[in-house]
């Protein structure tokens, strides 16, 4: 079932190593079929050096296991809930990669002070409100998705496609598993540029004009960067 979706799956996870955005098992990456509903995910606390495709479980929107001998990633509540609210969202990728982490444990969102940033992201990366105590003792994963959803009520989470969730960590998304990956380095890179000219220029501000040039010019209906698809 889903095989090549569970390839895709394999490998960007494997990516998330080799692109410095784990350590041990602190990361995951999921896809959804769109068309059946299904959901391939990492399983739960497996080494990154151990994991097969055939390892990779099958949920669904509901995060019921579908198919896979082992116990999906305990982020797999998040992860449906995100499929649930953000239609255009292919994957997601979950992980605590330092800098990015950093900026949620204060939880500060990333402001667009660059065009780093703004290649990528079209308004800063927003940082989540608190969750209550009742969704944290009672769906606290489940609720890790709604308060996301929240975030994103006057943000349009196709054109900012990552979000830091307040006190844990960054989540990013993108239409395949292999995009949401790159959106996730995309992510911690900015976070770490953002430390460093935060650091430099606590006052620093970026002009919206060259935010929305950088943003258009990659993503725009006139876009003009790269090679003709």
């Amino acid at each position: 079932m889903l095989e090549s979706l569970k390839r895709e799956v394999w490998q960007a996870n494997l990516d998330l190593v080799k692109h410095n955005l784990v350590v041990l098992t602190w990361g995951n990456v999921s896809a959804i079929d769109r068309e059946s509903g299904l959901v391939v995910i990492k399983p739960s606390g497996v080494a990154y050096d151990d994991l097969k495709p055939e390892d990779m479980v099958v949920v669904d929107l509901d995060g019921n296991v579908v198919e896979g001998d082992l116990r999906p990633s305990s982020d797999t509540p998040t992860h449906v809930a995100l499929y649930r609210h953000f239609e255009g969202v292919g994957a997601v990728v979950h992980t605590h990669s330092t800098y990015a982490t950093a900026w949620a444990q204060a939880c500060r969102s990333i402001p667009n002070i660059g065009t780093t940033h703004a290649d990528a992201f079209y308004d800063d990366v927003p940082c989540t409100g608190e969750m209550t105590p009742e969704e944290i003792k009672e769906r606290y994963e489940a609720a890790t998705g709604d308060v996301i959803a929240r975030t994103f009520e006057t943000i349009n989470p196709l054109h900012t496609p990552a979000v830091l969730v307040a006190h844990h960590g960054p989540f990013a998304w993108g239409e395949s598993a292999a995009k949401a990956v790159a959106n996730a380095v995309t992510l911690e890179e900015v976070a770490r540029m953002a430390s460093i000219t935060m650091s430099l220029n606590p006052s620093v501000e970026m002009n919206r004009n060259l935010i929305e040039k950088h943003y258009d010019r990659k993503h725009g209906k006139n876009a003009y960067y790269g090679q003709k698809k």
